[in-house]
This record gives C-alpha cells, structure tokens and sequence, in this order.
C-alpha cells in the first residue's frame, strides 16, 4: 500500500510540474493545486507558471499573493505563506535537507513561514526553519539562513540587515495576465 501512494505521489507531482504548470491559464492551475495537490489557496492569489513543487500539500497561500514564474515549493516541512506576498521569479523555499552527521544521511525537516506584506526578490533561496517577518524585503540573490526581523530588508550570502523597511504598507497584490 505505501509503494502504490508513493508511486501515486510521484505521478500527481509528475503532472503537475511538467504539463500543469505550464498551461496559461491561472483558474486551471489554482483548481488542480487545490483538489489534486491538497495545497490551501486564498482568494486573488495568483500562481505564475512552472511552479515546481516537491510534495503534496503541506504549503498555505494566504490571499492576494503572487507566486511569479519558475518559483519552487519544497513543502516537505510544511510552508505558511501569509496575505498579500510576493514571491518574484525563481524563488526557491526549502524545508528539509540532510544531516551531514547522520550514519544514515537522516532527512531534516523544518517549516518556512513568511508572513504579511512580505517581499522576496528573484532568485532568492529560503532555507529551512527561516521565518520571514511582515513587511520584510529579501533582496534578489540572497541566501537566507536565519529569521528575518518585521519591516527589514535583507541582502547577501548569507543575508544580512540592509536597512529597515518605513511605512506601513497595505496594498493588495493581484497580477495574473495571461500566459504568466
């Protein structure tokens, strides 16, 4: 039985990053995450093409947020992305990795959080167990290894404090043109 979910898993993950997630079309892809890949959707978020995904649901998208083209979701640990969030292309968010001490090379897994108003700028990698605070930046490229604080933006390998981030911004996100 758990060779038949595997193989299972593997097929769902096999459809959508291959065909799914290239059709042009947002409603196809919002309906096939939410009832085939278990994934929480909110209302007006937008989910660019190529997204690649790593397992089936353990991720929530809060509303208003656009996940832009060729970002990858590594839900293993569990992702919690709140409203109003932009991730730009090719952001990668992982959860687990392997403990180089392990005997065994043991899986770690550990969830990612970003919450409110957060921006995280292309190419971006988030590693496992990193929280990213509302209204905080990621500058593109960066590596970010640890928490970052609420109303900061972050840049560099590993990321660190560039400056704080004025205001309070409430906008709503909502970008999903055709053939993105």
């Amino acid at each position: 039985m758990l060779l038949i979910k595997s193989v299972g898993l593997s097929v769902l993950l096999y459809v959508f990053n291959s065909f799914v997630s290239h059709f042009p079309s947002h409603l196809l892809r919002r309906w096939f995450l939410r009832h085939f890949m278990k994934m929480s959707l909110g209302k007006s978020s937008s989910i660019h093409m190529r997204l690649r995904l790593y397992t089936r649901g353990q991720i929530s998208i809060g509303d208003n947020c656009v996940i832009d083209r060729d970002c990858q979701l590594d839900g293993r640990g569990g992702i919690t992305i709140g409203n109003n969030v932009n991730l730009a292309p090719e952001v990668m968010i992982l959860t687990a990795y392997h403990d180089p001490d392990s005997e065994c090379f043991a899986g770690i897994d550990k969830p990612v959080v970003v919450e409110n108003y957060a921006w995280i700028a292309t190419r971006a990698l988030i590693l496992p167990g990193v929280t990213i605070g509302h209204h905080a930046i990621v500058a593109a490229g960066s590596v970010v290894t640890k928490d970052v604080l609420p109303h900061t933006i972050v840049g560099g390998n590993p990321a660190r404090l560039i400056r704080e981030r004025k205001g309070n911004q409430q906008y709503q996100l909502n970008h999903s043109r055709l053939f993105h």
